[in-house]
């Protein structure tokens, strides 16, 4: 498949780029970054306009903030391009939701890339989770993104911080594990350490707890999934998998949805799931 990739930043540079170009089955295009000169020695050639890389590609994946994806997302869709979505899917519900609508419309393949789902530690984890009888869970992911490294100069995540960074992964686990995520009991985030504390609602009246932070001086970062019941109790604690290997295992799947036309779990429809928690916190 023919893949170009929108955006040159930290995350594009270090796991997009690197995946895209070893990937055996996919041939990288090109890139498109708002500063071409950002976009140089990523191993593809850099295009002078979006519109002209989209022209060229099967599919174009993003990595850029969520407030400039969803639009140039509905693009590539609206073009009949199979799109692979960097998470949060957009920085409003109403964004997210016309690029669910766009992607549907245009009958194209949606993924998006919540990293941690695709390390086979989170799925042995998910695997063992799976149909037993929790009642309530946890979810903790602390760094120091904002506080030094080249995340920290982002706008976007110093804006939104961690509730948009790392919120959408620890929210798919525990919806996962305990059960489709229903609302908001409560959140609150304390502005000095960027931490988010979030009590979510659950189907069937259960209740999880989330702590999120990007500027909490811990080195590596703190991270963990737990969820608890008469099953007892079942941790994951494991980020040991580097993206890019996470990376190539969602090229795979995605690859395989697209030639097979069949939705993927994390498809926009998901990413439409989790924005709609993002939105009610």
């Amino acid at each position: 498949m023919r893949i170009g990739l929108v955006g040159a930043g930290p995350w594009a540079r270090a796991t997009h780029a690197p995946s895209l170009a070893a990937h055996p089955d996919v041939d990288f295009v090109g890139v498109w970054a708002r500063r071409p000169d950002a976009a140089e020695g990523m191993g593809a050639p850099v295009y002078d306009r979006i519109e002209t890389l989209m022209a060229d590609v099967d599919a174009v994946a993003f990595a850029v903030p969520p407030q400039v994806q969803a639009g140039m997302a509905i693009a590539a869709a609206e073009a009949g391009k199979h799109v692979v979505l960097d998470k949060p899917i957009a920085s409003n519900l109403d964004d997210a939701t016309r690029l669910a609508e766009a992607v549907s419309g245009a009958g194209v393949g949606s993924i998006v890339a919540l990293t941690r789902r695709f390390a086979p530690e989170t799925r042995a984890f998910l695997a063992e989770a799976d149909g037993r009888d929790w009642s309530s869970a946890s979810g903790t992911w602390l760094s120091g993104a904002v506080l030094g490294g080249e995340y920290s100069n982002s706008p976007w995540r110093r804006r939104d911080g961690a509730l948009f960074d790392v919120g959408p992964h620890v929210f798919d686990l525990l919806d996962l594990t305990l059960g489709p995520i229903t609302g908001v009991a409560l959140s609150r985030r304390d502005e000095s350490s960027d931490t988010w504390t979030v009590v979510l609602e659950h189907e069937g009246g259960k209740l999880s707890t989330s702590r999120l932070s990007l500027a909490t001086p811990v080195q590596p970062s703190v991270f963990r999934v737990e969820v608890s019941g008469s099953d007892g109790v079942l941790s994951l604690q494991d980020r040991s998998t580097p993206a890019t290997d996470c990376f190539r295992v969602l090229l795979d799947e995605f690859l395989e949805s697209v030639a097979g036309g069949v939705e993927h779990p994390c498809s926009v429809r998901r990413g439409l799931h989790l924005q709609r928690a993002l939105d009610a916190v």
